[in-house]
């Protein structure tokens, strides 16, 4: 294996260390904890922690701020619905969920963006709905349950709207203005319950988990630019297994054999069958 891919895989499953402690700093937080209380200190401090990035990149506009506030808003009541995915559920169940995103984009990208999907992607596709319907079990159906999966749909759909803005915009100024126009309606919500459950302990895991986000996103970029994303994107799941690690090591909970199998339609398909399909076109390449 190249060098590069070594490396860009290791920085992808260190970055995705972090993205499961931004889960676990979710379960810091004092019982009763109002959500969007939380959401509108993480976002304050997350723009607070983003301006000097913005200023290091000279302080660049957008010329998509329509998009760039249909983006913001949504994913603040994805994430809303996350928060309380995450107060109410094991990290395990929610990781799984939450981790059914990528099969929501192949589907959207094909509804909405007219991408042509192949045999293989119909077939993961297919398979990871099994696992999410085995997971949420409707004779058990939860809200909290859904709230994850609404979450998932609404991640899905911005990294589709992603695409849509030019390569040669900032981060700093996507993730800046991702948090900081949807501040009118997370105050609003937060506003309605009464700005209720401040505590100093609430915005230390704010601000942790700010940090936890962002180590998650540098480790990304430096991954990628290592190596193409179809060579090492396959490290992306080993998040799921650092969710179940913790919620384990720090929360004593687990995954049922029912739950273990639905995370295993949901993540097994998409590693194996694209492996699968190339090591037929390499064999049918050799023959002929």
């Amino acid at each position: 294996m190249q060098r590069n891919i070594v490396i860009g895989l290791g920085l992808l499953i260190l970055g995705n260390v972090f993205s499961a402690l931004y889960d676990v700093s979710i379960k810091w937080l004092p019982q009763e904890s109002n959500a969007a209380m939380f959401l509108l200190l993480r976002q304050v401090t997350a723009i607070v922690m983003m301006l000097p990035l913005w200023c290091y990149a000279g302080r660049p506009r957008s010329q998509f701020m329509k998009l760039h506030a249909l983006r913001a808003n949504s994913g603040a009541v994805g994430a809303l619905c996350l928060i309380a995915g995450l107060l109410a559920l094991p990290l395990a169940t929610v990781g799984s969920l939450f981790y059914s995103a990528p099969l929501m984009i192949i589907v959207m990208g094909m509804l909405f963006l007219n991408e042509q999907l192949t045999r293989t992607q119909v077939v993961v596709a297919v398979l990871g709905f099994i696992g999410i319907v085995i997971i949420l079990r409707p004779s058990e159906l939860n809200l909290a349950g859904l709230a994850v999966l609404f979450s998932a749909m609404m991640f899905a759909g911005n990294q589709l709207a992603l695409r849509k803005l030019p390569s040669t915009e900032a981060a700093s100024l996507t993730v800046m203005l991702y948090n900081l126009l949807s501040l009118p309606l997370v105050a609003l919500i937060a506003a309605l319950t009464g700005f209720t459950g401040f505590s100093w302990q609430m915005l230390g895991v704010a601000i942790l988990s700010n940090g936890f986000l962002l180590a998650y996103q540098l480790f990304c970029v430096l991954a990628y630019r290592r190596a193409q994303a179809g060579d090492i994107a396959v490290a992306e799941y080993s998040g799921l297994l650092f969710a179940i690690f913790f919620g384990w090591l720090w929360f004593d909970e687990w995954l049922d054999g029912l739950s273990w199998f639905g995370a295993a339609l949901i993540v097994l398909p998409s590693l194996i069958f694209p492996q699968i399909k190339l090591a037929l076109a390499k064999r049918k390449l050799a023959l002929s």
